[in-house]
């Protein structure tokens, strides 16, 4: 037996020694070759394989090529002394996927935005929209929502785009209307189609399809999992009632899983679960235990962003939500509202968009640190410039406040669950992200140099457009969009994430 293990041992010891060996050789034959670009003398942080070191990165025909402790040779060649080198970031949860907005995002360390909560449709004209006029990756789900705007609009694929559904904002029957069994069938129809266009999944609004069914949404969810994609979905209340409340949303939602099989994520847990959050990240933490496919994702700040005829303001909202109507803020005028502005502005205006300061930072704090939980903006398309300013400092929030002035959680985990966690989360059913989120050999060359030190968010909600400042250079596809820590106007590198 001793002999046993002596040879284990020794053979054991000789794979190391060949290893060590090969890699020498390796950064050898690296330090020889010339890279489009190098970025030298950086603190790479990979939370894949828990590289935290001293690193050189070599960059060709946007992919990262070498990463070497020996000095790379470059046509470019770009000293990142004192600065993290980090994945880019990727964000699950982008609404605002005009030019104007994904340079806001990539000014915050984003690579890819990801409009995967309410989605679009038709999926193909919508991909192709955004061809060549993107600064940083992008991709969408095959939007549930929108689905059944045409559906209960009688729209047809040829009618339907972004800006008819933003009119749409202003009816009622896609929101309050039951689907018939052939309504249900239409919008399975529709759902497939958008999946066979490279659709990334399924995304649900269900809080503002209060008609929607637990049999439609079923349905939904057996679509997905035919075709092994995940269903991400806004849960159906975002209440603290005993019935009808948030913890009912998350059990459907859990429970139509469990009974399809089909993966899910659950968008924004700190404002749908309100209170209730602490609860709801435990239900899901057992419920992944015992084997269903869920996740989920939370965004820092207080304040959720919402249209005015929304679903989420039926009923007695201010007992169900444990808020004011003062709670609710103009985000052009920083107005807060009354009882009688509220009711004027929801009859006449149901589209504008109002910021509802309803949840608490203990909550907000407990489900940015626990383990898991990816990071989302929920930013979205600003009006006049006005709106949440999570569509321009979520990120650089996180690592500047959240990591280093309240310490809720280290740098490294932080990175992981703005970066590897959402590209580990979709690649099974989109295997373009396994080269996302990651710094190895091989990776696309989605980058973002920042200072741990000084990376903070400017962005307020009387000033939602201010960017990220700390922020060095971001690449995306190798190529720069943000250099010496300004954003490079009129450079389109971004690529479609599509299945």
């Amino acid at each position: 037996m001793k002999k046993s293990r002596s040879i284990l041992s020794w053979v054991s010891a000789s794979l190391v020694c060949t290893s060590l060996i090969c890699a020498s050789l390796a950064c050898t034959d690296a330090a020889a070759e010339e890279y489009e670009l190098v970025l030298t003398n950086g603190r790479v942080m990979d939370p894949e394989s828990g590289l935290n070191e001293v690193r050189d990165i070599g960059i060709s025909q946007g992919k990262i090529v070498a990463i070497s402790k020996e000095k790379l040779s470059g046509r470019r060649k770009v000293d990142v002394s004192g600065r993290v080198v980090a994945p880019g970031f990727i964000d699950p949860h982008a609404h605002g996927q005009r030019e104007f907005e994904a340079g806001l995002q990539a000014q915050d360390g984003v690579t890819t935005q990801l409009e995967l909560e309410i989605g679009v449709y038709p999926v193909g004209p919508w991909y192709q929209s955004r061809q060549g006029k993107a600064p940083i990756n992008y991709g969408a789900t095959v939007g549930h929502l929108p689905i059944r705007q045409m559906t209960f609009s009688g729209l047809t694929e040829q009618e339907m785009n972004p800006e008819v559904g933003q009119q749409l904002l202003k009816q009622r029957n896609w929101v309050d209307a039951p689907a018939t069994a052939e309504n249900m069938a239409l919008m399975e129809q529709r759902l497939q189609r958008g999946l066979d266009d490279g659709g990334l999944g399924v995304g649900y609004g269900i809080n503002y399809t209060a008609g929607a069914t637990r049999e439609e949404i079923y349905r939904m969810f057996r679509v997905a999992k035919q075709n092994g994609v995940i269903n991400f979905v806004h849960s159906r209340f975002m209440n603290q009632k005993e019935l009808g409340g948030s913890i009912d949303a998350i059990q459907e939602l859990i429970a139509d899983a469990a009974i399809t099989g089909a993966a899910l994520h659950i968008v924004h847990i700190g404002s749908s679960g309100g209170a209730k959050a602490p609860l709801l990240l435990e239900m899901i933490d057992q419920a992944r235990l015992h084997g269903v496919d869920v996740t989920t994702e939370v965004y820092p700040y207080t304040a959720y962003s919402t249209f005015m005829g929304s679903a989420i303001f039926d009923g007695d909202f201010t007992k169900d939500q444990g808020i004011q109507y003062s709670d609710i803020e103009l985000p052009e005028t920083g107005e807060r509202l009354t009882k009688e502005s509220f009711e004027q502005i929801r009859r006449d205006t149901p589209e504008r968009m109002v910021i509802g300061h309803a949840m608490k930072e203990e909550n907000v704090s407990m489900a940015i640190a626990h383990p898991g939980v990816i990071i989302g903006s929920d930013g979205e398309k600003l009006a006049n410039g006005k709106g949440h300013p999570r569509g321009a400092g979520t990120y650089a929030r996180v690592l500047g406040r959240y990591v280093r002035e309240w310490k809720v959680l280290s740098l490294m985990d932080a990175l992981a669950k703005v970066s590897y966690l959402p590209a580990r989360r979709l690649q099974d059913s989109v295997p373009q992200m396994k080269a996302k989120g990651r710094i190895k050999v091989g990776a696309d060359a989605d980058i973002v140099v920042f200072d741990p030190a000084t990376i903070i968010d400017r962005a307020t909600f009387a000033e939602p457009t201010l960017p990220s400042t700390g922020i060095d250079y971001v690449l995306v596809n190798g190529t720069m969009i943000v250099a010496k820590g300004k954003y490079q106007k009129g450079v389109y590198p971004g690529q479609p994430v599509r299945r």
